[in-house]
């Protein structure tokens, strides 16, 4: 039976007459990584402190394993780490003595402190640099003192707004990958606005957008969840992109060195436009080698469901 570890519910935030975040409604169970995602402005980080509870929400409700977090923000608090958009460092300090003042503050007993950072270092990667100041460490390894203090109390769930920021593409792998261990052990929402990040470190994906949710589910339903809008085909004898464009249910023809990506007029549509290419690929002796799908990624998905918002 999965263990529900955050419960959202009309979770809503206003400033006047403007809905920075409207109506947003899910749960986490342990061991599952969430992503958040959205364009940069659309209320993901509204979202993530009032899930933290340094943010009082309009409306709605949050619950960590079952505590409500305005009724007894304590306790609910108790169970969360969070690392904001900037790691909250105290860049005079060393490593070791940031994540002991860390675990001081999150509650870790005096006695249970040494081997609580021990043990967050060799998760975090840190295990050398607990000597050095916070202010000299590069950007990626503030991030996993970041990282670090927020889990250091082996909280439940694990709140991570933007982690990989400014990060260079070594970094954002290493912490890509400890992201991805860290749900093993714990409940992890992610937030971000890097569809990429989304598809390697998560199981679930919530979008949002203008303040709302606009997909909650897996992130094979949400590429399900857009028919392909264009074929790739290979021809051997091409004709031009004029003759290409005129087939029915064509609306752009688009030529590389061995491939065509028609674009169709109608999303869903491609296997009657497929037919409709054979025949003529049959009748004018083009050579068709190769028909098919164009294969709709994650960025599509994203973008198609972003622009029926805003149309809607």
């Amino acid at each position: 039976m999965d263990t529900v570890t955050v419960e959202v519910r009309d979770l809503t935030r206003t400033y006047g007459n403007n809905a920075v975040v409207r109506d947003v409604n899910f749960n986490l169970n342990k061991g599952e990584v969430l992503g958040f995602l959205g364009p940069n402005g659309a209320g993901k980080s509204t979202t993530m402190k009032m899930l933290t509870g340094n943010l009082a929400p309009t409306a709605g409700t949050v619950r960590i394993c079952g505590i409500d977090i305005l009724e007894n923000p304590r306790d609910a608090k108790a169970l969360i780490g969070y690392l904001p958009e900037t790691p909250p460092l105290y860049k005079e300090l060393t490593v070791d003595e940031m994540l002991a003042l860390a675990a001081r503050m999150h509650g870790v007993s005096r006695g249970h402190v040494a081997r609580a950072v021990a043990q967050t270092k060799e998760r975090t990667g840190l295990l050398e640099m607990g000597g050095r100041l916070c202010e000299n460490l590069s950007t990626g390894y503030q991030q996993r003192v970041g990282i670090a203090q927020a889990i250091i109390h082996n909280p439940m769930v694990v709140v991570l707004d933007e982690p990989t920021r400014g990060l260079d593409p070594i970094q954002i792998r290493d912490i890509r990958a400890l992201i991805k261990e860290l749900g093993g052990e714990h409940s992890v929402i992610l937030s971000t606005h890097i569809l990429p990040e989304v598809e390697m470190v998560c199981d679930h994906v919530q979008i949002i957008h203008q303040g709302q949710l606009v997909f909650s589910g897996a992130i094979d339903d949400l590429r399900a969840s857009r028919k392909s809008s264009s074929l790739i085909v290979a021809l051997r004898r091409p004709p031009g992109v004029d003759v290409l464009q005129a087939l029915d249910g064509v609306a752009a023809a688009e030529i590389t060195a061995d491939r065509i990506r028609l674009r169709l007029l109608e999303s869903g549509a491609t296997d009657s436009v497929a037919e409709g290419v054979v025949r003529a690929a049959v009748a004018n002796d083009w050579g068709l080698y190769h028909v098919a799908p164009d294969a709709t990624s994650l960025e599509d998905v994203f973008l198609h469901l972003t622009q029926l918002e805003e149309t809607a």
